[in-house]
């Protein structure tokens, strides 16, 4: 076995590497944002958001790259994600939830080849986009719930 081998064996790969590290973050994001800006059905989440995306898409950016066990890009500069809270002042229901994972979905079916690691960042994103709902709707489960 070579050194370099040596010094990774037993070593697990992120998912942030398995996917093809920052450039298919830059494209996931871009791709999302620009299915927010086309889709009909994510209209009311586009309208929640600055005219220009340009901050927005670099703070998803830095996110996702930390979030996926790439380079800690977001926590250094903001702090904690902290994510429900931080968008506590918006009001999210079940279909914003669903508008979000739409785009987040189609996303990702681009940028991610690989379905099995794609499943695995959807189930995940899927939790944490059921979290932020934070209007209780009759019918509807709160958040967390089985």
């Amino acid at each position: 076995m070579s050194q370099e081998n040596a010094a990774t064996a037993g070593t697990e790969v992120s998912v942030y590497e398995r996917i093809g590290g920052a450039a298919t973050i830059d494209r996931l994001v871009e791709d999302f944002y620009h299915r927010m800006d086309t889709l009909p059905d994510a209209a009311y989440l586009r309208s929640l958001h600055r005219p220009d995306l340009t901050e927005t898409k670099d703070v998803l950016k830095r996110y996702l790259s930390e979030w996926l066990g790439g380079p800690k890009l977001y926590t250094p500069e903001r702090g904690h994600p902290r994510m429900r809270q931080r968008h506590m002042h918006v009001p999210i229901k079940a279909a914003d939830r669903d508008a979000w994972l739409m785009c987040m979905r189609g996303a990702l079916e681009d940028a991610v080849p690989d379905e099995r690691t794609r499943q695995g960042i959807d189930a995940a994103m899927s939790r944490l986009a059921d979290w932020m709902r934070n209007v209780a709707e009759p019918g509807i489960a709160p958040p967390g719930a089985p």
